[in-house]
This record gives C-alpha cells, structure tokens and sequence, in this order.
C-alpha cells in the first residue's frame, strides 16, 4: 500500500467514527429535538445532562408550587429544586426544564405537601375516590378524612374523556387484558360503562392522555387495589389540558 493509499484509508477511518460517536451521542438523548436543544448547556459527566438555560413555558407556575421565587425566569437556584422534582418522579432528561411534565409534577407534589388544600371532591359514600382531572390527582377520602394520597394520575385524551360525575365500583378484576386495546390493566376497578381505574406502564405525566380510564403509577394502582372495595364510590370532576 502506498502512503497516499495509507492516508486515504485514514481519513476515511475518521469520518467513520466520527458518524458512529454523533450516532451515539443522538441516542443517548431520548426524544431530543433541534429545537429543545437550543437553549441547553452541554451533558456533564456521563449522561447526566446539565441544566437548561432557558425559561420554560411552566415556569412561573412550577416556580409556585415548589415555592422558588416567582420570576420567571430560569436560575441556578430554580434548575436545582426543578431537577430534584424530576429526578424524584423519574422525568427524563432531568434538566431543570419547566416544561408541561414538569410542571404536572410539581402540581403533584404541591399536593402532597398540601393535603388540607384539597377541595372538589364530595359524596354520600363512607369511602369516596377522588379524581380531579383539572390538576391529574387522585385522592381517597374516609369519612371526609384523605387516608391515600394524592397521586398523579392520567385521565382521558380529547374524544375519550373520563366521565364526571358520581359513580360506584362495580367491577374489580386484578389481572384485567383489555381486548379493545390490546393492552394489560393490571388493578382495574371499573367504576363507569367500562372505564376503569388502573395501573399503567407509560410515564404518568406523558400525552397523550387514556381512553377514558384513570392511569396510575403501577404501585400506586397496587396499594388503591388493597385499599378499595366493589361499591366504594368514586367522584370526577374537571378537565384535563394542557395542566
């Protein structure tokens, strides 16, 4: 081989890889847009990635509810408390971006710290479910008194709305497959014309929303299973949105 032969081949070597580490790169950042990652500061060490410069369209409202002064704008102090929220609920990438899944997070966790907040829920039955579809919540109340949660939950997309109003549970079946959907529902407990509350293998916070179920983080729907009786009551009201 000649040497002009040698350098060719060499430089044909580095184009390569070159092609394969941006391919690896590329995938190392799931879901990752142009868009989204104008704005951003390079990854860290490792994969962790480093946070976002800018604002988000939440952040104000995310700002509120971990109770970061209200700005709006993005700091170093806000990409912290917004990280710590998304590492907490397994939101990836956790980058300190106020986006509309962060923001669903941190209306969760305000609700968590802030149980004797809650409002909207009302009914006859001893042991009532809440499902407040406006803030994705999902609350048990026991003689008025909250004895589970509130957890987020994922009620039904446009044209498969989960239906408001008072219902009862009617039917419980643990190891449900639902052949419309093709789909597992594990803990199902249907309260109304087939729609159910359960279990669900997709990121709570992600769209779209059901078809007309209420979704649950599986150990959440697990422990709602124990808890709940055929016959327990179940209230739905708002709706859901871009919340």
């Amino acid at each position: 081989m000649t040497q002009r032969s040698c350098v060719r081949c060499g430089h044909r070597r580095l184009v390569a890889l070159a092609v394969m580490v941006g391919s690896l790169v590329m995938a190392g950042v799931p879901g990752a847009s142009a868009s989204e990652a104008r704005g951003a500061r390079p990854r860290g060490d490792g994969d962790t990635p480093t946070c976002r410069l800018a604002a988000g369209p939440y952040q104000r409202q995310v700002e509120k509810d971990l109770g970061l002064p209200q700005d709006g704008k993005q700091s170093e102090q806000d990409c912290t408390a917004i990280r710590k929220l998304q590492n907490a609920y397994g939101i990836s990438p956790a980058d300190g971006y106020a986006g509309l899944v962060s923001h669903r997070a941190a209306m969760a966790d305000w609700a968590t710290r802030h149980r004797a907040s809650l409002t909207g829920c009302s009914g006859r039955s001893k042991r009532l479910v809440c499902v407040d579809q406006t803030h994705q919540l999902l609350w048990v109340q026991q003689n008025r008194k909250i004895v589970f949660g509130p957890v987020p939950a994922r009620t039904g997309m446009a044209g498969h709305r989960t239906r408001n109003g008072s219902h009862k549970i009617y039917r419980r079946v643990e190891k449900f497959w639902s052949g419309l959907y093709d789909a597992a529902m594990p803990f199902s407990q249907f309260f109304d014309r087939g729609q159910a509350l359960h279990a669900s293998y997709r990121p709570i916070f992600e769209d779209p929303g059901s078809h007309g179920c209420v979704n649950l983080r599986y150990e959440d729907a697990k422990a709602l299973w124990s808890l709940l009786r055929t016959g327990d009551g179940v209230t739905v009201w708002g709706t859901r949105g871009n919340n």
